[in-house]
């Protein structure tokens, strides 16, 4: 079987103007990186997490056609992993958690995650653990983002958008 050519993805905090680049791991979560390469430019409002550590991400309807099965999974993500996730509206739509807004139950949201550093556990206290799909790794440009990332822990997310986009 031939392999597929590298796919490569721009990582963006838009306002801060930091961009790193990511290498899709299509022979680890094929049917993931599918679904998000063809659903890409995607890009929300950025929230750094409250539980896992060193996270930002961005929330998203349902981009693909069928949710991806749990492919190449962790609970615990390195510097540099995009990951994927998909909450039930009652598992994460809530005040509590820091949104704007309610989520109704029955509703999906798709989050994809960066990580910057190190010492990341998928446990959340309502739920307990929550694997992730390993789906990019940054080949360029982490510690610019990291930083930024930082700043973001330190000054606050609002008004600041994370960007995928194919490179």
């Amino acid at each position: 079987m031939e392999r597929m050519a590298d796919r490569y993805i721009d990582v963006s905090l838009v306002k801060r103007g930091i961009t790193c680049t990511a290498r899709l791991l299509t022979d680890r979560a094929p049917l993931t990186c599918a679904a998000v390469w063809d659903a890409l430019p995607l890009s929300g409002d950025v929230y750094h997490a409250k539980y896992a550590r060193n996270e930002i991400y961005a929330l998203f309807p349902p981009f693909a056609e069928s949710e991806p099965p749990l492919e190449n999974p962790t609970v615990t993500p390195i510097p540099g992993d995009l990951c994927y996730f998909s909450f039930a509206g009652a598992e994460l739509g809530t005040k509590a958690y820091g949104y704007d807004r309610e989520v109704p139950a029955g509703t999906t949201l798709v989050d994809l995650a960066l990580f910057y550093e190190r010492n990341n556990l998928l446990l959340n206290g309502d739920v307990g653990w929550v694997p992730g799909i390993v789906w990019g790794q940054v080949v360029e440009g982490l510690q610019e983002m990291a930083e930024a990332c930082n700043d973001l822990w330190r000054s606050g997310a609002a008004g600041e958008t994370l960007s995928f986009r194919r490179r």
